[in-house]
């Protein structure tokens, strides 16, 4: 991938390298963070090790997303490990602080003028996670269905709830 980065009062969104795996391992081994993600959190840091290099490793022509860095540590990643679906994640202790708002404000600005063919995003939420659909909301995604026992995370079966962000909605919602 390329050295693209994105840059905001707060964060450098970049992508991913392989000496981010400290960093990346303590967000997703992080058992708040990864409450809702699409796996249990990384037991060893060769979990994590698999899925930067995935990331690292991942086509472009299908693929735009980016570690978020704060205060030089990398904190999350947010993007499209395959677009048009866009994903997240935070460490817990950066909750609450508004980082998460706006690396994905600057990710999405970037994803709609850099792929002019995408007409709109799309995220797949457990509907238990109610800041993330709060997020989504408050930057214009609206639902469009949901869906029962669509992930298998360990032991437990979860739902999904569908939501979409058109093109045409984001530049009314940008500086909101």
């Amino acid at each position: 991938m390329s050295t693209l980065s994105l840059q905001t009062p707060r964060l450098r969104l970049r992508r991913a390298r392989m000496d981010d795996l400290a960093d990346i391992h303590a967000v997703l081994s992080d058992p708040l963070a990864m409450r809702y993600w699409s796996t249990l959190p990384h037991q060893t840091l060769a979990q994590s090790e698999d899925w930067l290099r995935a990331m690292v490793a991942a086509d472009p022509a299908l693929s735009d997303d980016f570690v978020i860095e704060f205060e030089g540590r990398v904190i999350g990643k947010a993007g499209c490990w395959r677009r048009p679906d866009i994903g997240y994640v935070l460490h817990s202790s950066h909750w609450r602080k508004g980082l998460g708002r706006e690396a994905l404000q600057a990710v999405i600005s970037h994803l709609f003028a850099a792929h002019v063919g995408l007409q709109a995003l799309r995220a797949d939420v457990d509907p238990r996670n109610q800041a993330s659909l709060g997020l989504l909301a408050s930057l214009g995604f609206v639902e469009t269905h949901r869906a029962s026992r669509t992930w298998h995370i360990g032991d437990e079966w979860c739902d999904s709830v569908y939501l979409a962000l058109p093109r045409d909605a984001w530049p009314a919602r940008r500086c909101a």
